[in-house]
């Protein structure tokens, strides 16, 4: 057997394989899209965001005028005589808790 040919062919075999990955490396660079939006889109993007913040902005300023004024309701207050027998209310609850506790 002749060493030299093997290596030859070796060698043919080599670059063939060599020229077949950097053509399949090619497709995959060639074939490959920037991610994300285009660089144009941003602008575009601003204009629609603050046209659609005005266009709301109108509408509530709409909806501001056509509303009613709100008449403020009366303070309440409560009795002397209905706060204590509030509290005395809540002291029972607290002692009838604690006796429950104490019990347990």
């Amino acid at each position: 057997m002749d060493t030299s040919k093997i290596l030859s062919d070796l060698r043919a075999e080599r670059d063939r394989i060599d020229r077949a990955i950097a053509a399949i490396e090619g497709l995959n660079s060639a074939g490959r899209r920037r991610a994300g939006r285009p660089p144009r889109a941003a602008a575009a993007r601003r204009k629609l965001s603050r046209l659609l913040k005005q266009r709301w902005a109108q509408g509530k300023m709409r909806l501001r005028a056509k509303a009613k004024p709100v008449q403020a309701k009366p303070a309440r207050h409560m009795s002397k005589a209905a706060r204590k027998k509030i509290a005395a209310a809540q002291r029972a609850r607290w002692a009838k808790v604690k006796a429950q506790r104490k019990a347990a």
